[in-house]
This record gives C-alpha cells, structure tokens and sequence, in this order.
C-alpha cells in the first residue's frame, strides 16, 4: 500500500527522456515509479523502483495500460509520459474510470493531436502568422507535381506522424534531389503505409538551431521558460542535439513569443519544447515542431533551474505551480558524449574544432546520461557497446539482461 505522503509519480517512458524524467523528479523530492522495458538503460539509476505489483507492463498506452493502472497498490498517483504517444493517450485518461486515481498535467487530445501532426501544425502556424519552414502536403501524385522546385532551397522528406516513422526507418527525413527523386521516395513512403510531406530546408549550421523549452500551467502562466542553443547534431542532416547549450532568453524573444503564441491559441497545458533554427537568409526564426512531453535533455534544465517535472506534478494536483526563475544558469552546455563523438568525427577537418578544445569543453560540461552520483546507467550503455561492436565479456549486468532487448541509446527521441 502507499505510505509515502508525496504523491508519487509514475514515469511512463523509456531511455534517456525516462531517466532525465526520473533524475529531475529526485531533484525534487518527488517518490517516482518508472513503467518501462525490463532492461531499459533508466532501470540501472539508483533512483529506479519498479511498479508494486506490476511485471508485464513496459510503459507503453493502450489496454494494457489501463489494466496495469487498476491493478496497482496506488491509491493515487501522478504520470508523467515521455514520449508522444503516451502522452496523447494521456490525453484521454482524466475522463476514464481511472481518472481519479491517476492524474496528469496534460493539453487537450485535440492541440496535442494538432502538434503532433506536422502537416496540421504547418496550416495552424500559417494561419496565425508564425515563420516556419515552407511545407507543402503530399496526399497525392498531383500534389507532388505541383510543388514549386525552382523557388526552393534544398528539399526533404518528413514524416506527418515522427515517432512512428523513426520507430520504423530508423531515420528522421529524406533528402530529394529534383522532383523525380520527390516521386519516387513518395511513392515508396506512401505504399508503405506513411503519410509524409515536403519541407524546404532552412539554410544555416547546426548551430542556428535553437529550443524554448516549459512549462504551461492550467491557469495559462508559464511557469517555466529555458533556452537552448544546439552547438553539434548527430547525425549532421536529421539528427538529435550532441551538445546544445544553455542561453538565455533575453537573446531569442522572437523564439518566445511565437512559442507562447502557438501555445496560447491551443489553451496549451503541460510540459513542451519548441525547436527553432534562425533563418541565415533574414535572420527569422522559423518554427520547426513542438514536442508535447518531457524532451531528453529535461534533466539539463532541472539542474540549471527550470524543473518542468516538478511543475507537471504540481499542476496536476491543482497545487500552485513553483515559478522557475529566468535568470538560471547559462554559458553551460549539456554534452551526449557517445553522438558527440561521432559529430566530431563526420566533422570536415576546416570545421573541426580540435581535440584540446573539445576535451576542456566537456570536461566543463553536463554529461548526459553519465553522471558520477548515478554512474550505473552509462556503465551498462557502455558495456553494451562492447558486447554489440566487440564481443567482449566485460563482467555482469547489475541487474542481468542484455542492454539490446530494448531500443538502444541512440534510438530515444529527441
């Protein structure tokens, strides 16, 4: 039975976004469960505890969920999703049976649904004035031919649905070279069963990328605000941040205020994170996508500050929602040293920074994952590197299992 007298939180994820949920939820004081894969990279955290009673749930929504919520020892409890669709089906959970037990900080199915499908938010950011990138929908041939090549930058391919297409490609988009190229991958997307869309390239490096990542209470205050700038992705085209870097606001108002002001026209309620990239061609800063749940690097802005799990477990209570301050740490980076690597190494030698540089830098940096009051959970990423590229025995799992029953590290969503 529950005795502790915090109501605990139930993480509902996977790889590093669910360890950073577990991390910042600690940071807080906040008891926390995790629902994940038995061998998951977060079940080696000092911090994890499984669910009381609970063996054949991985964290995933659907029916299954519903029947391992009813059956927990909990009285009550907080979830809090790392991943879109957890999150979504979230949506839905306060108006079930369950809804009194288990609580949420969590927008509306319809914004979220709206944010989530990218050929929906491009027409929601047209028609309310927000830059974004020039996207054009793909529900036919015709529309194919009808996309305007010769007024376009560099062109690719992007999935209407992300999480379900990464799942299953392994990738993120698609370059096309001219409209042959465009018709042919289309074709092949679209036999496949995906929904996909054309989408001009933003010119610029890497590091014109940049996130406004928060909180929305559900009193409509952002109680929360942190920014990021990407310094080095991985892989360099489609890729996830390796290092990005803590700014702070004052230097991309433009960035917030079309944050709070697609959020706003949605009513928006819970955690988000807002991608950017500055146009080099006007200086515009083009909204790319918003993530409707706890992002990887969430732990990152906990330590710097801006605890948004704490927020989501406040807000969900109806308790008043802890204000971050604005004035949190910047200057700082967070490194994911394993994709930072690889960065570096795809890097052209007239762009490499050089090693001294690199290694001053993250030696001064949060490490992502690899922590030294948590070291377990990069132990058992790197003893599995090891076993897949090596074949090396390097001693027992502390928990037994293969790393590679479940997604690997560089499998978990930005």
């Amino acid at each position: 039975m529950q005795t502790d007298q915090r109501l605990p939180a139930i993480v509902m994820g996977r790889g590093p976004t669910a360890l950073g949920i577990l991390r910042s939820l600690h940071l807080a004081g906040i008891p926390a469960y995790v629902a994940c894969p038995p061998d998951d990279i977060v079940t080696r955290s000092r911090y994890f505890r499984a669910l009381p009673g609970c063996r054949g749930w991985d964290g995933s929504p659907g029916p299954q969920a519903i029947e391992a919520l009813a059956a927990l020892p909990l009285a009550r409890a907080v979830i809090i999703p790392g991943a879109d669709d957890a999150a979504l089906w979230l949506a839905d959970l306060p108006h079930s049976v369950l809804g009194w037990r288990f609580l949420a900080s969590t927008a509306r199915r319809d914004a979220q649904a709206l944010l989530q499908d990218k050929s929906l938010f491009a027409g929601y950011l047209a028609a309310i004035h927000v830059p974004h990138p020039r996207t054009f929908r793909l529900a036919d041939a015709a529309d194919v031919e009808a996309i305007p090549f010769e007024t376009l930058d560099r062109v690719f391919l992007k999935p209407v649905n992300s999480q379900k297409f990464s799942d299953v490609t392994g990738v993120k988009g698609v370059w096309v070279q001219g409209r042959s190229a465009l018709r042919d991958a289309w074709a092949r997307f679209h036999a496949q069963g995906f929904r996909v869309m054309a989408q001009e390239y933003v010119p610029g490096p890497p590091s014109e990328h940049f996130f406004i990542d928060g909180f929305r209470d559900g009193q409509g205050a952002y109680t929360g605000l942190f920014a990021r700038r990407r310094r080095r992705m991985s892989p360099p085209d489609f890729g996830n941040s390796s290092c990005s870097e803590a700014v702070p606001l004052a230097i991309v108002p433009d960035a917030v205020r079309s944050t709070c002001r697609v959020l706003d026209g949605l009513d928006y309620r819970g955690i988000f994170s807002a991608e950017f990239k500055r146009d080099a061609r006007d200086g515009a800063f083009r909204l790319i996508e918003v993530n409707t749940r706890a992002w990887t690097y969430v732990e990152f802005a906990a330590r710097s500050g801006v605890n948004v799990c704490e927020m989501a477990w406040q807000d969900a209570q109806g308790l008043p929602v802890k204000r971050a301050t604005r004035a949190y740490r910047d200057g700082i980076a967070c490194v994911d040293l394993y994709h930072d690597i690889a960065s570096i190494c795809s890097t052209p030698a007239a762009r490499h920074p050089g090693w001294i540089r690199l290694l001053m830098e993250w030696v001064g940096a949060d490490l992502h994952v690899f922590r030294r009051d948590d070291p377990w959970p990069a132990w058992h990423f790197i003893r599995g590197l090891l076993r897949k590229r090596f074949g090396l025995s390097v001693g027992p799992a502390e928990r037994g299992g293969d790393i590679f029953e479940g997604p690997s590290l560089g499998g978990d969503a930005k």
